[in-house]
């Protein structure tokens, strides 16, 4: 009778922390990227009353007997593990571009100044300097593109940062683009003129000025802030360039006001895009190969996980890149707290590498993954945990009441 008490706590104790679990899972309700948990449960060793009997054959000195089967009495439940649930989340837009969502298998990687913690909470920020930290201040983890935008994924992982206090190279100007229609009925001697902004060595801004002058019949020149004139020709038949024009051609400028670009700066100039119609003046400088100096403004996120910056001087070239982490048994990982977990000996070592690729997720940018808990279902493990409990300490109290009918035979 005793054993029927010691059973009914231990299915006490289980089914209370079964009421553990399920409150944790509730309460984790509206966390980022909280993962549900299951408790499971054991039957614990049992008490063999009668061992089993073999089959006796019939003999001179007995008669031909069956087996029979061993008797064995349960002894109680034990909780034989927290299972969680490492199925999808929903995703909650934020708009915030430093919060990130893993679809798909995947850890975010984090240093604490001591370890490398892995967490599918993407609720990120910055601090002072520029670094991307969780809440609680670990550093996200990746690859820092280098100062062309070319990011090594097989490189070692590091902290990554917002270069928000850097800037992006200036490139000197030297080629531009034209395009557009110069008037047939132009008449000799007349021009076009177009400007567009180029920019010097050290990103210094100044405005070049393409002029096309009509020499005489289908044939022109251009220059560039009246510098060298070079001739261009059209054919009269079709009012394309003629057939032996040099495409690309190189004009030499002249004066650049405020001397910003020195004198004598050749430009390659494209003019593949130049006609010579019956019709009014489209002539116009479309594009120059040179930059400013260009401070970060803001950046986006592809679903590989690269960060791309978008310049002041309307560049976008890669920041960094997030590192994702797999394991072979995400299971074994290790709570420690702040929706975070360690590699344990049971998990496997953590598989580091780009996003989309060897199984990893993709990454979403402006989105949370929010808590995959089921209120539906954990209400209904609470029913079942407080049946459980309820059933169990009926147990006992049969228990005594039989021990109490036992202890009144002696009256």
């Amino acid at each position: 009778m005793l054993r029927s008490i010691f059973s009914g706590i231990t299915g006490l104790r289980s089914h209370q922390q079964m009421m553990d679990v399920v409150g944790n899972n509730i309460a984790n309700v509206n966390t980022a990227g909280f993962k549900a948990q299951n408790a499971v449960f054991e039957s614990v060793i049992s008490q063999a009353v009668k061992s089993p009997a073999a089959p006796v054959a019939a003999g001179v000195a007995v008669e031909n007997q069956g087996g029979q089967n061993g008797v064995q009495i349960g002894l109680g439940v034990a909780l034989a593990g927290v299972s969680t649930n490492f199925n999808q989340g929903s995703a909650q837009l934020t708009g915030v571009a430093t919060d990130f969502m893993i679809q798909g298998d995947g850890f975010f990687v984090a240093n604490n100044g001591t370890e490398n913690l892995f967490t599918r909470a993407g609720a990120f920020t910055t601090d002072a300097d520029g670094q991307l930290v969780t809440p609680d201040g670990s550093i996200l983890q990746g690859w820092t593109a280098d100062a062309t935008g070319a990011i090594d994924a097989n490189g070692v992982i590091g902290d990554i940062s917002l270069p928000v206090s850097t800037y992006i190279a200036p490139v000197a100007s030297d080629a531009m683009t034209v395009s557009g229609n110069i008037p047939s009925t132009l008449a000799v001697a007349g021009t076009v003129t177009s400007a567009i902004t180029v920019y010097d060595a050290i990103g210094v801004p100044a405005t070049a000025t393409a002029t096309i002058t009509k020499t005489g019949d289908n044939a022109y020149t251009m220059s560039i802030n009246g510098g060298a004139a070079i001739a261009i020709a059209f054919d009269a038949a079709t009012g394309a360039l003629a057939g032996a024009q040099a495409n690309p051609i190189t004009v030499t400028g002249g004066n650049v006001p405020a001397g910003n670009i020195a004198n004598g700066q050749a430009f390659v100039v494209n003019i593949t895009g130049l006609t010579e119609y019956a019709s009014p003046s489209s002539f116009a400088v479309t594009a120059q190969d040179g930059r400013g100096v260009g401070a970060l403004s803001t950046f986006t996120t592809t679903s590989d996980g690269q960060l791309i910056g978008v310049y002041s001087n309307g560049v976008k070239q890669a920041i960094a890149q997030l590192a994702l982490a797999t394991f072979n048994n995400p299971n074994a990982l290790e709570k420690v707290g702040d929706t975070t977990y360690r590699n344990t000996v049971n998990s496997g070592v953590p598989l580091i590498g780009e996003p989309m690729s060897d199984g990893r997720g993709s990454i979403q940018g402006g989105t949370l993954e929010m808590s995959n808990v089921d209120l539906a279902g954990e209400f209904t493990n609470l029913i079942v945990a407080q049946r459980g409990f309820a059933a169990n300490s009926r147990t006992l109290t049969a228990a005594d009441e039989m021990l109490q009918e036992l202890m009144n035979i002696k009256r």
